[in-house]
């Protein structure tokens, strides 16, 4: 029978909270979505580690950072520093649908712009669109979308635009040159809320861990996804990083449905510390959005195994039952 233990989920709403900045980032437009935290006193950051620093440092309650694009992938500032660098945990994750516009001062053209200045996942998520219109401008990386509207805000020369958000071009006095630019529409980027603790369980959450390999053997990265699969807990994601220990040491990054509170979640990552890896808790979290049927299934399909094997234990004889047949003479 599965089990659940009980977390506390009497939390209070932040006080502050830091994002990536500055104002205007899309980051701050997650975090304008969640009623709790635009409530809080909202503090923008320089940098992911400027951000997840605060937090640590009991500057701010918690912090909200990039982690995911469905374009380009990863955050990997994001990742490397969760793995390596801190022990916050992750609270909850936001997603949010990206639509990315090129802009520039009052009286600048099209055929004006030279220089481009954005965020460069945001740059890498409209190669195709550039390579078109503009390809002969230069694109300078900012820390964010939002900082490059303020750069090209701020900045005297002639012929530099920005990719960035409708509302960071309000905020800097920009106006739109080319409008949803990206050469895959309906792009999402994930962010999640860091802090300490573990959420309560919702029933609908997801597991994040970083799997550290103890020895490189073939067959070693199948052995920590068989404890996965023989539990049936399905995963959302696989990666691998860099250790940064040295050349070819990869550890896994993996997303799991399910909370540590669930029995078969606890269960996955005790046989993993004691007989595959050094494992290192990442947080579980509600999952954004509404889709769990998979878990449901998996769920339902669990509860009725463990139906059919409580039957089975049930007809265990005791040491003094006759065995139908057996001569005791």
């Amino acid at each position: 029978m599965q089990r659940s233990v009980h977390y506390d989920a009497a939390v209070s709403a932040p006080d502050r909270v830091s994002f990536l900045g500055p104002h205007g980032t899309y980051a701050e437009e997650a975090l304008r979505t969640q009623a709790d935290l635009a409530a809080a006193a909202l503090v923008p950051e320089r940098t992911v580690a400027h951000v997840i620093n605060a937090v640590e440092a009991g500057t701010s309650d918690v912090g909200l950072v990039p982690i995911e694009n469905s374009i380009e992938g990863s955050v990997t500032v994001t990742l490397d520093t969760l793995a390596f660098d801190s022990d916050l945990l992750i609270q909850r994750e936001v997603d949010l649908p990206v639509s990315l516009h090129l802009c520039a001062p009052k009286g600048t053209r099209l055929g004006d712009v030279r220089t481009i200045v954005t965020f460069p996942h945001a740059s890498a998520q409209c190669r195709g669109w550039l390579a078109k219109k503009l390809p002969d401008a230069e694109v300078e990386a900012s820390n964010s979308t939002a900082e490059a509207a303020a750069t090209v805000s701020k900045s005297r020369r002639k012929g530099m635009a920005a990719i960035c958000s409708r509302f960071a071009a309000e905020i800097y006095a920009l106006r739109a040159l080319a409008s949803e630019i990206e050469d895959h529409p309906e792009a999402q980027t994930r962010f999640v809320v860091l802090g300490r603790g573990v959420p309560a369980p919702t029933g609908h959450d997801k597991t994040s861990l970083v799997c550290f390999q103890r020895e490189d053997r073939p067959g070693s990265l199948l052995a920590i996804l068989q404890e996965f699969a023989a539990r049936a807990v399905n995963l959302t994601k696989l990666e691998s990083r860099p250790t940064k220990r040295s050349l070819g040491d990869y550890c896994f990054f993996i997303d799991a449905e399910g909370h540590i509170a669930d029995e078969l979640v606890a269960d996955t990552m005790r046989a993993l510390m004691a007989k595959q890896a050094d494992v290192k808790f990442l947080g579980s979290y509600p999952i954004a959005g509404d889709s769990h049927e998979q878990r449901k299934r998996v769920g339902k399909a669990w509860r009725e195994a463990t139906r059919w094997i409580e039957d089975l234990r049930e007809r265990i004889r005791g040491a003094d039952d006759e065995v139908p047949g057996e001569d005791r003479g």
